[in-house]
Formats: C-alpha cells, structure tokens, sequence
C-alpha cells in the first residue's frame, strides 16, 4: 500500500536516515539530500529484456552509466547493503507497455520475481562538487526539482530499446562555466562533463520554461543553460519501446547510496 505521510521539510544529510525518512513517508526530490554521497537512478525489467537493458546502457553511457546491476529478484545492492530498492526511494513508477499506470511511494506490491534492476548514475552526485568550486545550484536554492527535457539526439538502439537522450538542465554564471564542465567531467560514471551549453534549440528543445519531467528554474539574467545527459533517458526508451512492465524511480526522487561521490571521482 503507498504511503502518505509528508516529506521532512529540510534535506536529511545521512543516506541511512534519508532512506529511512523516504520509506516511512517522504516523497521529496533529492537534490540536496546527503550531500558527498552517490545518487541513482533506477530501473528494473523483466528477465527477458535485462540483456538489452545493459547493452543499451553500455552503448549510451553518456546517460546511462550504470552503477550495479543485481540479480533476479532482487531488492538489495551493495551499494546501501541495509536498503531495499522496493521502498527507499520518495517516489516510483509502474509502466506496463510503455504506459505509466502508477506512481507510488513503494512497489512491494508490484515486485516480481523476475525483474532485474539497474542503479544508473546521477548527476546529484557531483552537485557537492560543484557547490564545492562556487557553482550555484538554482534548483536547490529555490528548492526546486532540476529540470529535465527529453531531446532530439536519439541513443543507439539495442534489440527492442530504443528513444530518445534525456538531458537535466543547470543556469551556470558564465564566471562559473568552466568549474561546472571540469567538475563533472571529473566524474564521468555519473554522467560526466556536459553535453551541451548554450541555446537549447541544439538539442532540440523549444521551451526551457515546459520541462518535460521536474520543475522549471528560474535563471538570473547572464545564466548560461547547461545540460547533461540524464538517467531518465531509460524511462524514454520504456515510452518508445513499449516493454510489457518496468519499474523506475520517479524523475528527481533518486536512491541515495552509501557509496561517497569521490569514490566515482577520475582525478
């Protein structure tokens, strides 16, 4: 049964009592949340569809580097041993051919014994960084969801999957520009540097105020839009491909791991 219990109004700084605040209620999204740990997205397939999940992972790593990848049936990942993938997120979905049917605050009911689930790096992850070298966050400061879009890059397809590149978009200061692609560029397993900066018709968006999944970002007026590949992209390719069931995180509500961020840190 979902929860419904409210979210903690100020970011948890733990994972463990993130996780913890997320299963007994909190549906916040999570940036911002224990700052200097991972985050991750996820999703789960069935079986059958778990090979070409990974091979379009492994040739559209840009947006989906994966972080682990677990059994069958499986809740559990050695990236937060004590956590269950069913409940510790804020927030999931349930897609069933490509049609998004549910969106609750646990899937215990929706499990099978079948799925094989996908932790997906998060650029969540080397926000600590960039706060670190001066980057102003704008979706954190105004306590926002980031924004994300889905773009006109289609990913290289494998078997059945196929869709679209979806990107998160972060207004940088043009003071801060390089510090934003040399800090996650450092860290290319959460995504890495960006894949575009400037006008968002390049990656064929039209609206930056219309984000397809989270919230729009108000920008001071020099800001730059500076966009990554985004670990929703799996959920595109879920909407282009039609497998008959999947389950995902919900845009911006991300697994915390107990893995620290500098772990994925190249230099």
């Amino acid at each position: 049964m979902s929860r419904t219990l409210q979210s903690p109004p100020e970011p948890v700084q733990d994972p463990e009592e993130a996780r913890a605040a997320f299963r007994s209620g909190g549906t916040s999204p999570t940036a911002g949340w224990a700052p200097g740990y991972a985050q991750a997205n996820l999703i789960a397939v069935p079986a059958d569809w778990a090979y070409e999940m990974l091979l379009f992972c492994q040739r559209n790593p840009k947006p989906c580097p994966v972080l682990d990848v677990t059994d069958a049936g499986s809740w559990s990942t050695p990236l937060a041993p004590d956590a269950d993938l069913r409940t510790d997120l804020p927030r999931y979905r349930v897609w069933e051919h490509g049609e998004l049917t549910a969106e609750p605050t646990d899937v215990v009911e929706h499990w099978r014994g079948d799925l094989v689930s996908f932790l997906i790096g998060c650029s969540f992850t080397f926000e600590s960084a960039l706060a670190d070298a001066g980057v102003p966050l704008r979706h954190v400061e105004q306590g926002r969801n980031v924004s994300m879009y889905v773009t006109a890059r289609p990913c290289r397809p494998a078997g059945r999957l196929r869709g679209p590149m979806v990107v998160s978009m972060r207004p940088v200061p043009p003071r801060h520009l390089a510090a934003a692609i040399k800090e996650s560029s450092l860290m290319p397993a959460v995504h890495g540097g960006p894949v575009h900066c400037g006008d968002p018709a390049g990656l064929g968006i039209e609206d930056l105020g219309r984000p397809d999944f989270g919230d729009p970002v108000t920008a001071e007026p020099d800001d730059i839009p500076v966009f990554w590949a985004c670990g929703v992209t799996p959920q595109a390719a879920v909407m282009a491909s039609r497998p008959p069931f999947a389950i995902t995180h919900a845009p911006g509500r991300m697994f915390l791991t107990d893995a620290r961020d500098e772990q994925y840190r190249v230099a």
